[in-house]
């Protein structure tokens, strides 16, 4: 726990500010903080590659024009004049000299790392013999590890000269305005605590589909995976916020009780789990021609606590299915028969979308009009229609960094649990059975949630 009072940034420094994530996430996400007035300091780059300051603001600009962003050029040019930079090689004790001068005078430096795991040691280290970490906070991408060893080495290796409050770990999930809608839907809205427990509930569904395959991105791909990609990850926080207790504030309130959650999740079992791979996935340049790395994972997963003994959650992911389309989906149990309904009536439904166009969905069952029977009637909200614009995941967490906020960043015994889970099927992967691209992945997969209500296909967004 950070022991003292959150201190704003008086500087922000980019390792890795040439590079992809920065291209495609970064700028745009500076660019709207100078928009909304929530950038108040220096930036500075960091990178082996010799640019000028003015090559970088180019860079940043197209950058942003290349997201779609529409660029007001009064906002960026305040957005400019906040942007230098420094090259050097990440491994030369010089180049944190060189950053220690670039920020001389700044005591609250936010370190940024958009670099490859394995470079995260080397730079710290380097900005540790510069004298910058005492006050620091380092802000580090997924992944953290790639199982349970290698992320309990990581963190040592960052805890040589950070403390725990220093590390700020992004799980860019938790900066989704709707992934934070879950908590405030369950808990400001007393009808749902009474259905929220293993009495009420049938089982919950997390689907995270892509209608898309790997493409160019065969060689980062092919050694991960989606287990390790997005289940291990994002889709058990999505587990953490919509099973987790209520808790007190502060950033460590809401942490502990995400922790607390994963803990009561059995480690995974090889048995209800099915990996699949799509037909051409060998093909993608960087893929092995005998790769068996998953491009489906699905699996069952039970927790044991008071409030979700008994209740099944079934994860879904992969790439080149039918839809993209990211949704937790709670399911209830169904009604008893009765002798005035002339058949039962489908179960209700609670969905959260995350992705696309977030919104909320309650399913409930409604007399047919002209008729003596039931139909489904869907009372949904869209979040844009009603609310204002949302901050963009990297927005908003690199915002809070700034400011001091953890609470939707990743602690490391949340990291830890998290692997623990999944470790299981690390070590004892089922075979993979190919699918075709544009279906639900295998067809075993309908086998997993055999005496449980069948997998539902994602809520979409009318066609515009």
């Amino acid at each position: 726990m950070d022991p003292r009072t959150p201190t704003s940034a008086d500087v922000l420094v980019i390792f890795g500010i040439t590079g992809d994530l920065a291209r495609k996430m970064t700028f745009r996400a500076l660019y709207r903080m100078e928009r909304r007035g929530l950038l108040h300091c220096p930036v500075v780059g960091v990178a082996l590659d010799d640019w000028s300051a003015d090559t970088l603001r180019a860079h940043a600009r197209a950058a942003v024009e290349a997201t779609g962003e529409p660029v007001d050029d009064a906002v960026f040019a305040r957005l400019a004049k906040r942007l230098s930079m420094v090259s050097g090689d990440f491994a030369d004790v010089t180049t944190y000299d060189k950053v220690a001068l670039a920020i001389a005078g700044c005591l609250n430096p936010v370190f940024y790392l958009e670099i490859p795991p394995f470079l995260f040691g080397r730079v710290v280290d380097g900005l540790a013999r510069a004298g910058l970490t005492g006050n620091a906070r380092v802000v580090v991408e997924k992944p953290f590890g790639h199982d349970l060893r290698s992320a309990r080495a990581l963190n040592e290796q960052l805890s040589t000269h950070l403390q725990e409050w220093q590390i700020y770990r992004i799980d860019h999930f938790l900066g989704k305005e709707p992934a934070m809608d879950v908590r405030y839907i369950r808990f400001s809205n007393s009808i749902f605590e009474p259905l929220w427990n293993r009495d009420r509930i049938e089982a919950v569904q997390i689907t995270m589909a892509e209608n898309f395959g790997v493409e160019d991105r065969g060689h980062f791909y092919d050694p991960v995976g989606a287990l390790r990609d997005v289940v291990q990850n994002h889709l058990l926080q999505l587990v953490g916020l919509i099973a987790s207790e209520p808790a007190s504030g502060g950033a460590d309130g809401f942490r502990d009780k995400r922790v607390e959650l994963f803990k009561a999740i059995r480690p995974a079992d090889p048995r209800h789990y099915l990996r699949g791979q799509y037909d051409g996935y060998r093909d993608v340049r960087g893929v092995a021609p005998d790769s068996q790395t998953e491009t489906f994972a699905a699996m069952r997963l039970h927790i044991d606590n008071w409030r979700w003994s008994g209740v099944p959650f079934f994860i879904r992911a992969g790439k080149s299915l039918p839809v993209r389309a990211t949704e937790i989906r709670v399911i209830f149990k169904r009604p008893p028969t009765l002798p005035f309904l002339p058949r039962a009536s489908a179960p209700n439904e609670l969905i959260f979308r995350i992705d696309p166009a977030a919104g909320v969905d309650l399913v409930v069952q409604a007399k047919e009009p002209g008729a003596n029977a039931a139909r489904t009637v869907n009372l949904s909200l869209v979040f844009a229609d009603e609310l204002a614009e949302a901050p963009e995941p990297y927005e908003r967490l690199l915002s809070d960094a700034m400011h001091g906020d953890s609470s939707q960043f990743i602690r490391e015994d949340g990291v830890e649990q998290t692997w623990r889970i999944v470790q299981p099927l690390l070590e004892n992967p089922p075979p993979v059975h190919t699918y075709h691209p544009g279906s639900w992945g295998p067809e075993r997969v309908d086998a997993l949630v055999a005496g449980y209500p069948s997998w539902r296909e994602p809520w979409l967004p009318p066609p515009r």
